[in-house]
């Protein structure tokens, strides 16, 4: 079996466009939350979330091309080609038809389908775009970044409501790790903010509703957090076998050391009340690490600001690491970035690998009243300088899908 190293980044979030203004935000304990500015919100509860502004796919996608794709594959071809880039990825040397792509979305071109059912309501059929299958479906992004750069090894995309990011890492952790590729993109892409995935949510009384504050929503963890906050964006991580990385003279991140996956079988949206499944996924992925609990110095929560999953997460996190959860730092970047649904595990997995490159813990910003039942160290408010040497990312998704991700400092 061969370690895993991780040499590229690539991040679009709501605080900032690029792995460095991605982690300027994280430590200044910036929030993306803010009045919706890209569709009429007025008749919806809900008038915020957490909009990615300001970007531009001019650099990467050129104009004509950006007509064909839904936004969430632009996010996706961008952190791509961020991540191949700080990877310096040498592709010919490497070999295309070793280097894969898995790629993720929890729903893929929802902003495609929306349009395009406008336009089949007012002019009929001949008012749907030719484009929109290509457009609308989840594995566009993974299809599409492999065209863009040539990548010929296995490509597939990976779709598991808000554990996709972490889903799409796991496989390609694995097919590095068997020998199935040498190097393999991976990570996720959701643009949902929309008027039908705002409405759709707002239905399912999942979001929080304070209109009059959206900067400080999303408060994982507190007892008057009250629903989730929206977001939109793209991670990506490049996944290279660690031998070789280190014979190029790779710059690596961390190493993804370990993995475990497992479902509730409870509930198509509600996580289990005690845990269990959430505990026995960490459970896994430190065993697999070969690392004992006392090694793990740092949590990335799945944190949603969510009165059920974070009291879940908390008595999970205390189930499997017993007294030693009171040591760890734990923190949720969904206070920061909202919850990106399909994306969230891969921008919280290159948080997770930054966290541990600079040795510095992500706040759980909003922070204000703790709740009895979440009485871990939530790394409150500002970021913490600290020794990581491993650390864990949490992604727990509808359909009682969990998945956790182990780090290792080199």
């Amino acid at each position: 079996m061969r370690r895993v190293a991780i040499t590229g980044l690539g991040a679009i979030t709501p605080i900032g466009i690029g792995v460095e203004a991605f982690w300027r935000g994280v430590v200044e304990s910036r929030s993306g939350g803010r009045e919706i500015r890209s569709f009429d919100h007025s008749q919806f509860p809900v008038h915020f979330a957490c909009e990615v502004i300001d970007f531009d796919p001019d650099p990467v996608i050129d104009k004509r091309e950006q007509q064909r794709l839904d936004r969430f594959c632009q996010f996706a071809l961008c952190v791509s080609d961020e991540a191949l880039k700080d990877a310096a990825l040498p592709l010919e040397a490497v070999g295309r038809e070793r280097v894969g792509c898995v790629f993720a979305s929890g729903i893929g071109g929802i902003k495609e389908i929306e349009e395009v059912h406008t336009k089949l309501l007012e002019k009929g059929p001949r008012g749907v775009s030719p484009f929109l299958v290509p457009k609308m479906m989840t594995n566009a992004a993974a299809g599409q970044i492999a065209i863009k750069f040539g990548l010929r090894g296995p490509n597939f995309a990976v779709t598991s409501a808000c554990a996709s990011g972490n889903h799409a890492i796991v496989v390609a952790y694995l097919l590095v790790k068997w020998g199935e590729a040498d190097v393999v993109v991976t990570g996720g892409a959701e643009a949902a903010v929309t008027a039908l995935g705002l409405g759709g949510f707002c239905s399912a009384k999942a979001l929080s509703r304070r209109n009059d504050d959206p900067g400080r929503a999303s408060r994982p963890f507190c007892a008057d957090r009250d629903g989730f906050v929206m977001g939109e964006g793209a991670g990506a991580l490049v996944l290279e076998d660690y031998d070789q990385a280190a014979r190029r003279g790779a710059r690596i991140y961390a190493e993804v050391c370990g993995s475990g996956m497992t479902d509730d079988a409870y509930h198509i949206t509600a996580p289990l009340p005690d845990g269990t499944m959430a505990a026995a996924c960490m459970r896994d992925a430190v065993q697999s690490a070969g690392i004992r609990l006392e090694d793990v110095d740092y949590i990335n929560a799945h944190g949603t600001s969510t009165d059920f999953n974070d009291s879940g997460e908390t008595k999970a996190i205390k189930a499997v690491f017993g007294p030693h959860a009171y040591k760890l730092a734990v923190s949720s970047t969904k206070s920061q970035i909202g919850h990106l649904l399909g994306a969230s595990g891969a921008v919280e997995a290159v948080a997770t690998a930054l966290a541990i490159k600079h040795q510095i813990a992500p706040p759980t910003i909003n922070y204000v009243t703790p709740d009895p039942e979440c009485d871990l160290d939530y790394v409150p408010n500002k970021a913490r300088p600290m020794p990581i040497r491993h650390a864990l990312s949490n992604s727990f998704g509808f359909g009682g899908h969990n998945a956790t991700l182990a780090f290792r400092r080199v």
